[in-house]
């Protein structure tokens, strides 16, 4: 039987340099045969050097937004990525709770590639307690994961599967603990389920464009979670992809700083 063409929700910040956020998002999304929506949670000036300034909307807004594409679309999944402060984590987990959407993936966005933080310390607690429970999947990096846990990051590949252990405790049904932080030659990522664990392999990419690496993946993700018969099916389909958004990105010649993956490498 034909699939229908997914309809994939992003909430998250928008990146005004097109690099990261809701624009990384919907690229990955068109690249992957997903129609995209999305609800923005914050404005972020941003370029490829950093970031200068955030504005957050009113959480009321928010819930506005959210209400007004479940009132109306079919969302076969959803990804959630920056979220700014915990009155906006609140107010996502109560419209997810009330609108119960099939798939969630959670990409826990706390630090920009710029080292400017995107999400009040005072926040992390909120996510921990309001979102982890409502994620289908959860892909921290290994600083995240050491910090939704309170312990030091991982720097091991036995350690990154003890955390994600500790994170499904946690109330997330699955997780994907990404290794790019690992002083390693490749950047191996460790999917755990309640089915077991399986390592999925992956070069490392000496490349310079690396803005949005973290929204790109886990937007694959959800992205292809609709389209593939198993969770790990899609998550190593989603991997693949952005290795190829990695090794193709420069060909693009997009700002002076960390530029941005090429989303439409196949196509471009």
């Amino acid at each position: 039987m034909t699939r229908p063409t997914p309809n994939v929700l992003t909430i998250a910040g928008s990146d005004s340099g097109g690099g990261a956020g809701i624009q990384a998002d919907l690229k990955a999304f068109s690249a992957l045969g997903a129609y995209g929506a999305s609800v923005i949670t914050a404005l972020t000036a941003q370029n490829t050097r950093g970031v200068t300034a955030i504005h957050t909307p009113d959480p009321a807004f928010v819930v506005a937004q959210l209400d007004a594409v479940f009132d109306d679309i079919r969302i076969d999944a959803v990804k959630i990525g920056m979220l700014a402060n915990a009155s906006i984590v609140r107010a996502v987990a109560d419209a997810l709770r009330r609108h119960k959407p099939k798939h969630v993936v959670l990409d826990t966005v706390m630090i920009s590639k710029s080292n400017h933080a995107l999400l009040a310390p005072e926040a992390v607690d909120a996510v921990r307690d309001e979102l982890l429970p409502l994620a289908d999947l959860l892909t921290p990096n290994l600083p995240e994961a050491a910090a939704l846990l309170r312990t030091p990051s991982a720097t091991d590949e036995a350690a990154m599967v003890d955390q994600g252990e500790a994170l499904r405790k946690l109330g997330a049904r699955a997780v994907l603990m990404k290794g790019g932080h690992l002083a390693a030659a490749d950047s191996p990522d460790w999917l755990i389920q309640d089915s077991g664990t399986m390592r999925l392999a992956g070069p490392r990419v000496p490349v310079k464009n690396t803005h949005g690496t973290g929204c790109t993946l886990s937007s694959a993700i959800a992205a292809l979670i609709p389209q593939r018969d198993d969770l790990a099916s899609a998550v190593a389909d989603a991997k693949a992809y952005l290795t190829g958004a990695l090794e193709q990105s420069n060909r693009l010649d997009v700002g002076h700083g960390v530029g941005p993956v090429h989303h439409f490498y196949r196509w471009w």
